[in-house]
């Protein structure tokens, strides 16, 4: 039995912890890496796995899958942290791209991840504001695009989430399974959301593994040599070759 509850305080206690608004909608990707020893890596992954989460006993990796949608990616990375910080059980895990299947931990880590993104009182005013500007009850495809870029979370994510806390029944979700990004662009919204970052950011690494290779470097713990290769290996080409992030040199 998954005690929403529970993982609603667990998700609201750990934005609070990690210097998050309580409601507002949050930029995951910096917001972690305020955690301490926590290395961050983004690499395709394939079609069928979102993320992995190893907790070490002196730093901890989370991966995740760059070949997803920018807005997948941020409700996978909020998956992880239920791994992280909750799951008691295992030490690592991987994590399948289906949102809301898989055994009890999985489940619980999705429902946790809608939580950390979206707070229940943050929708339901949100909700509540559509359909008293719309002067209707229900919810239709248009609301759950304007809802989905509110919160930075995919199509898929914003329907799992609307259906759990029973805004959406079943028959309704059918309706809405569409071509998001055709539509988003209709209604005038920037679809990168629903897009994978380009083929220059798809692979990098971020936190203790790049703050760590500085400081052997700063302790002549390694040579610039090795430590030009730790970054090309972790694609920091921006750091050893000088480029900027559109990968042109950077002379400044």
């Amino acid at each position: 039995m998954i005690d929403k509850m529970d993982l609603s305080n667990k998700a609201s206690n750990l934005r609070k912890k990690l210097g998050a608004d309580g409601e507002a909608p949050i930029d995951i990707f910096k917001l972690v890496q305020k955690i301490e020893n926590l290395t961050l890596v983004f690499y395709g992954l394939g079609k069928n796995i979102s993320g992995v989460c190893y907790k070490g006993t002196q730093s901890s990796l989370i991966v995740i899958n760059s070949d997803m949608s920018l807005g997948r990616q941020r409700f996978s990375l909020a998956h992880e942290l239920y791994h992280l910080y909750y799951d008691e059980v295992k030490k690592s895990s991987v994590s399948l791209i289906l949102i809301g299947e898989g055994d009890e931990t999985e489940r619980k880590a999705d429902q946790f991840a809608s939580y950390f993104l979206i707070s229940p009182s943050s929708l339901y005013r949100m909700v509540e504001e559509i359909r008293e500007n719309a002067n209707r009850t229900h919810l239709e495809v248009e609301d759950i695009i304007k809802l989905g870029q509110f919160y930075g979370i995919s199509h898929k994510a914003m329907l799992y989430r609307l259906r759990n806390d029973g805004y959406l029944d079943a028959e309704e979700i059918k309706n809405m399974d569409i071509s998001v990004v055709e539509t988003a662009s209709r209604l005038g919204y920037d679809t990168s959301l629903y897009r994978p970052l380009s083929e220059s950011k798809k692979e990098m690494v971020l936190g203790h593994y790049i703050k760590s290779t500085e400081q052997l470097l700063e302790n002549n713990r390694i040579s610039q040599g090795k430590y030009e290769e730790l970054l090309l290996d972790a694609f920091r080409y921006d750091i050893v070759y000088g480029l900027d992030e559109e990968g042109e040199l950077s002379f400044d």
